[in-house]
Order: structure tokens, then sequence, then C-alpha cells
């Protein structure tokens, strides 16, 4: 048989595919839910591009008490790096939306465009990340972290014992996962 070609779709997933097969036992309401969820999903990634993008090219938008406004020329003002990875290991990484260090000052910035409320947790894990990775102790430096969601902007002064309780149990996990890892072998 000669199957036809769908080059185009290559590595992509429909919404009612197959790998995701529990929509088969959806109602049209549950559909409905799912599939509005998924939009505004996408819509976030999008607009984290674009935010992104603006900042990387240091392009303010006006200004307003409008999210996307408020994060982009924030992020410029303060000189910050979009869509940073931070590494400790191959079991703990991540990308913050904006970071900076300058002056002993880290910054870390989290855009959040849909309706679950952000938590500082993540972003203290970044800030932990970030300690990790280049080394420094959390009492050493100053830790600004803030929120962007439904047109406020909240603002937290890191902890440096919660983000150092965080390191420990990065360091102490990572281990663990890897020595669980050597056991599968």
């Amino acid at each position: 048989m000669n199957f036809n070609r769908h080059s185009e779709l290559a590595g992509l997933h429909s919404f009612l595919s197959a790998s995701k097969y529990h929509w088969v036992n959806y109602s049209e309401d549950k559909l409905d839910r799912m599939y509005v969820a998924a939009q505004a999903a996408a819509r976030g990634t999008r607009l984290h591009d674009i935010a992104a993008q603006l900042i990387a090219e240091g392009i303010k938008l006006p200004t307003s008490k409008k999210t996307l406004n408020m994060y982009v020329n924030d992020c410029i003002g303060y000189r910050m790096t979009p869509e940073q990875v931070l590494f400790y290991s191959d079991n703990a990484f991540g990308t913050a939306d904006a970071i900076g260090f300058r002056a002993n000052r880290l910054r870390i910035f989290d855009l959040k465009t849909g309706a679950i409320p952000g938590s500082v947790h993540q972003l203290e894990v970044y800030a932990a990340y970030f300690c990790l990775e280049y080394r420094f102790k959390p009492v050493d430096i100053e830790i600004e972290l803030r929120l962007y969601q439904n047109n406020e902007v909240v603002k937290f002064e890191g902890d440096p014992d919660v983000i150092t309780h965080i390191m420990s149990t990065l360091i102490n996990f990572d281990k663990r996962i890897t020595a669980l890892r050597m056991e599968a072998l």
C-alpha cells in the first residue's frame, strides 16, 4: 500500500490525538473546557515568545497597567535576559522567563498569562538553580522575585533560608535520582 504523505504534520499532534486518547470519554462540555484551556496555553506560549523578542531587542511597549506591557518594560529597564536556561544537572534545570544579575542583586521575573495563580515557589527554585550553577550563597546576594499576572505585579524578597533549603533539597534529590538511574542499568 502506498500511504499518503503528510510531511508538514511530522512531529505534530492533533488536539484529538491518539497519544492523548482520554478525549474519547469526554462529554461535549469537558471537550469545550479542554479545548479552551489548550488554546489559552498556546496563547501564553505566543505571548512569552513575543515578550522575549521585545526584551531582547529593547523595544518598550506603551506605559500601561497591562501585564505584558509592565513585564516587558520592567525587564528592559533592568536590562534582563529573557528565556534563560538555568542548569544544575540533567535532573534539575529550568528556563526563567527573565533574569538579571547586577550589583550583587538577582532579579527573576515571571510572566503569567493564564487564570491559574502564579506561585513564588517557582521563582525560588529558579533562584536556587542560579545559585547552584553560578556558585553564589543566597545570604551573600539580594534576591528580588516578581510575578506579573492579571494586570498586577507582585514583588517578593527572596528569603535566603528558603533558597538555601531548596538548594539542599535539589542536591539531595539529584543524587537520589542519579542513584536510581544507576540501579536501573
